[in-house]
């Protein structure tokens, strides 16, 4: 959570902040003359969607009867200033999201303390420890807030819903730097800390059969983005280098080491009634050091998309997606791997054709319906689909979500 003293509760466009602020509605300046609990603010947010697929599962049975309703997302947030130098933040969510609703337990999404060691007109400097986002991409940040999304899915090329533990959170260390030019704003972030490594990195490994632990080990993410002429040109790099461990009980298996590292490019063009936005992504990923080879592997992933908003008659928006996801560069069909006997070609990629809207009537209510038709299955959550055989290459999906916050 980047927070300038001299913007006391956030800047509109910081980071973490941004799900707080944009999104619940958290004041833009607290006066300098409040008491610690007079700057106590407390917001939450719900977001319930019922989906609709012809072929395979996505969130619930999907494709079956009147569809889905297992996609809900309920937090609560609370931030307090003990100090001008000083912001606690935190929120619990819930979020279930197909399964057998066991995610959907309360968990702590974020933590910190921050800490500005200097801020005044030019730059501010700061350090958050405790639970933080991840600055991945422009939306990892606030990505559980429907508010805060342009579109009910994000891209999935790039925003994983099938692994998003993994890139949602770090416990550790952020150390942030921002820089007001002329023309424009730079920020920088680095992160140091333990990532989430939970059932769903497992299930995408195939290693949930497995029996042991996957226990994620000391990881480091970073982002350097630039906001020009008041956000008109928004342009950011993101990098990552996530690891896990994964420590066998099975007889006569060793451990092995699973690694992460995306490089995520991302730019932003801004008017006053359109935006224009692209992103392009390339992962390496693998698994290694166990002695069954057929476990290990090393794949390098290419994610693009590039996302046309229009707003109209301020209360409404709508947005038309190109969306692509291959999973191995060396294998954009997947044809090897099917030959190989690891499951259908299609599994191995994905491109994803949406057209959205957007309703606003009032500030603290949305309601949002969107439609994909997909060519692939490289992003469907395997909880939902736990035989790749049984998938279908093409499918249609439409979602429908009402979202309140208060």
């Amino acid at each position: 959570m980047i927070v300038s003293k001299s913007f006391r509760w956030s800047d509109p466009r910081s980071l973490t902040a941004m799900a707080a602020a944009l999104a619940l509605g958290l004041p833009a300046q607290a006066r300098s003359d409040e008491g610690v609990l007079d700057t106590l603010q407390v917001h939450g947010f719900l977001s319930q969607a019922l989906i609709l697929t012809d072929e395979n599962n996505f969130f619930g049975p999907s494709s079956e009867g009147g569809g889905s309703y297992k996609f809900t997302e309920i937090g609560a947030n609370a931030s307090l200033r003990p100090h001008e130098d000083v912001l606690m933040a935190a929120q619990v969510l819930s979020r279930r999201a197909g399964g057998d609703g066991s995610d959907a337990s309360p968990k702590l999404d974020y933590g910190l303390i921050d800490y500005q060691m200097l801020s005044d007109q030019q730059r501010t400097f700061g350090i958050q420890l405790g639970r933080i986002k991840n600055p991945f991409g422009f939306y990892n940040q606030t990505r559980d807030v429907a508010f805060t999304r342009p579109s009910i899915l994000l891209p999935q090329s790039i925003y994983f819903d099938r692994t998003r533990s993994l890139a949602l959170t770090g416990d550790g260390v952020t150390f942030y730097l921002e820089e007001r030019l002329t023309d424009g704003v730079i920020r920088g972030q680095l992160g140091l800390g333990v990532p989430q490594a939970e059932d769903d990195l497992r299930q995408t490994l195939r290693l949930d059969n497995v029996p042991g632990s996957l226990d994620p080990e000391q990881s480091a993410i970073g982002q350097i983005r630039y906001e020009h002429d008041g956000g008109r040109i928004v342009a950011a790099l993101s990098a990552a280098s996530a690891k896990a461990h994964f420590d066998s009980d099975a007889p006569g298996l060793s451990d092995g080491d699973f690694y992460f590292k995306p490089w995520v490019f991302s730019l932003q063009y801004n008017q006053e009634l359109w935006s224009l936005t692209a992103e392009y992504a390339l992962r390496r990923s693998g698994l290694e050091s166990f002695n069954d080879p057929r476990l290990n592997f090393d794949t390098t992933g290419e994610s693009w998309y590039l996302q046309y908003t229009r707003r109209f008659l301020d209360e409404w928006q709508w947005l038309v997606r190109y969306d692509s996801l291959i999973n191995n560069r060396d294998d954009r069909s997947g044809e090897e791997f099917e030959a190989s006997g690891l499951g259908p070609a299609h599994s191995q990629f994905a491109d994803d054709i949406t057209l959205g809207l957007q309703w606003t009537p009032h500030p603290r209510l949305l309601l949002s319906g969107e439609y994909h038709h997909v060519d692939g299955t490289g992003w469907l959550p395997v909880q939902d689909n736990p035989d790749p055989s049984e998938t279908s290459r093409r499918w249609n999906m439409l979602l429908f979500q009402l979202s309140l916050r208060f």
